[in-house]
């Protein structure tokens, strides 16, 4: 009789490479975020679900289930090699928090720049019971102050996991269909953009489920085409506001990505967009909504610079109110990065 293998010591970070090429940018050379956010959560995906395998037991792959607040530092070009780094730091009981570092380098030049930080919680899932989610082996912490950080962490992500949950059930009801509105330019039907989209076995985990990577890289194009809709310029991602991913989607079925206008402002615009699915073969259960997330989208000239964008007409009350919020969420972002800003400021200020 075989005794079971030993198990694995836990490897808690790891780092991906990949040449930028043509087919992973727009007309003029910016990569797309989608790309970005697809390999961020890649390597999220390969170091929980290495780290979840290391205890003896059932076999597991690590599921995406929220990605943080996304900013993108700096725009990567065809020809630069990104460096993808995701640790580990911190683990729950059930989940665990990966932070991902994206770095650009120019290979002619050697010059590296920071393109992109992001933080992904996870749950690993049995791979002979998708719903059965499994007991994840603790990290060490460098230190208690550390420990206790990543706890408030991963107790604030899931109150705000519980919130969206509300909300995105209250939004179910299909969007109204740009089609049966006139269509003037600057108007949020205007640019109101959908694409449609058959899931396949190369979008899939081995739970035969839609990667989350899969699922932002088409939210991404989806607010893309919103945003150079409205401006009829190179546009490119700036941030991502916190993305929850609150039902899975499984191989076969169809989904249709939506974005819409919701505020601009002098040089960003806010898209809301949806992820609905519809099951094939299963059709008697019919539409439900498996995603929706906030893209922030900047326009620029041809040398990169930002460049003013044309105000959003607004037309009735809800598409008032969905301004108003979004608003006060263009002033909470722009608030909390001055914040950041003031705190680096008094860092290097108190280092020096």
């Amino acid at each position: 009789m075989s005794e079971p293998a030993p198990a694995r010591e836990a490897a808690s970070t790891l780092q991906l490479c990949r040449i930028m090429g043509p087919n992973d940018a727009n007309i003029v050379g910016n990569v797309h975020g989608g790309i970005i956010l697809k390999m961020i959560e890649e390597a999220g995906c390969i170091v929980s679900t290495r780290h979840c395998n290391t205890q003896n037991g059932d076999r597991c792959l690590a599921v995406l289930v929220r990605v943080e607040k996304t900013e993108f530092l700096s725009p990567v070009f065809i020809g630069e090699v990104t460096h993808v780094t995701a640790e580990i730091t911190y683990t729950s009981k059930h989940s665990l928090e990966v932070q991902v570092k994206v770095m650009a380098e120019n290979i002619l030049t050697g010059a590296m720049k920071l393109a992109n930080k992001a933080a992904l919680w996870y749950v690993p899932c049995s791979l002979q019971n998708v719903e059965k989610i499994l007991e994840v082996p603790p990290i060490k912490y460098a230190s208690a102050e550390q420990e206790e950080e990543g706890r408030k962490r991963y107790e604030a992500q899931k109150l705000e996991r519980l919130e969206t949950k509300a909300r995105i059930d209250e939004v179910a009801p299909l969007l109204p269909n740009p089609e049966d509105r006139p269509k003037e330019k600057h108007t949020v039907c205007f640019s109101q953009s959908s694409l449609i989209h058959l899931v396949g076995p190369s979008d899939c985990t081995l739970h035969d489920y839609v990667q989350g990577g899969v699922t932002m890289k088409l939210m991404d194009e989806v607010a893309g085409i919103v945003a150079a809709r409205h401006c009829n310029t190179n546009i490119v991602t700036a941030s991502v506001d916190a993305i929850n991913f609150h039902r899975k989607i499984k191989k076969g079925c169809v989904v249709t990505v939506t974005g819409r206008l919701t505020f601009v402002s002098n040089k960003s615009m806010e898209i809301e967009v949806f992820v609905d699915a519809t099951s094939l073969v299963e059709a008697e259960k019919g539409k439900y909504r498996s995603v929706s997330a906030f893209f922030t989208f900047i326009s620029l000239d041809k040398y990169n610079r930002p460049l003013p964008v044309a105000p959003l007409k607004i037309d009735g009350e809800e598409e008032q109110r969905r301004e108003e919020e979004g608003k006060a969420r263009y002033l909470q972002r722009k608030a909390k990065r001055l914040a950041e800003k003031e705190h680096q400021s008094a860092s290097a200020a108190h280092q020096s």
